[in-house]
């Protein structure tokens, strides 16, 4: 009984990392909160507010290395404050986000631990708009700017549901209008569910 059971668990195993050398490819959609703050160099302070992010996401991975491109639309918005005169300022867009994430994923049974860091690229579509129009705008090819950024994150997977933490920082600056050195950073929050 003891050489069934041993030898169960060692074919078990093996399947489990065989399984994580062969190719996958997964597609999911994901939804979340976000909490944007700009960095700037010179006078200006800025206050942590939620925004919104929802989209699609794949992975394609094999040997343990996945690729994670995904697109959403982000609501991202802050507050900035001018030291100089206490002049408060809202700031508020909604960008169309294309991160491209590599990462691994540790685990087994359905259950997995992900890690992954990479490169996005953010379209604004506009400085104030609904939902509906925002997702009219990305899909006419309306876009208004761009921006680079990096994003750190985790996530854990528990069967076909997904929860992602991440970070993001700005690599390019953003501003106009006398905000010219300001940089975007923020924290997602997500949930992802893998359709297949």
């Amino acid at each position: 009984m003891k050489k069934i059971i041993l030898s169960a668990l060692f074919v078990s195993l093996n399947l489990a990392a065989f399984s994580q050398v062969l190719p996958s490819f997964q597609l999911g959609a994901k939804a979340g909160v976000n909490l944007s703050k700009f960095s700037t160099e010179n006078t200006f302070d800025s206050d942590n507010r939620a925004g919104y992010y929802l989209g699609l996401w794949t992975r394609i991975g094999a040997a343990g290395i996945h690729l994670q491109p995904e697109l959403y639309l982000s609501g991202k918005n802050s507050t900035l404050k001018d030291n100089n005169t206490g002049q408060l300022n809202k700031v508020k867009f909604t960008s169309m986000d294309v991160p491209v994430l590599v990462g691994t994923k540790i685990g087994a049974a359905g259950i997995g631990l992900r890690l992954n860091t990479g490169p996005v690229i953010s379209f604004v579509l506009s400085d104030d708009q609904s939902l509906k129009d925002a997702a009219g705008s990305a899909f006419s090819g309306d876009f208004k700017g761009q921006n680079f950024a990096w994003q750190f994150g985790a996530g854990l997977d528990v069967g076909n549901i997904g929860v992602d933490l991440r970070y993001e920082t700005g690599l390019s600056k953003i501003g106009e209008n006398g905000y010219d050195d300001t940089k975007l950073r923020l924290f997602t929050l997500g949930l992802a569910y893998r359709i297949f």
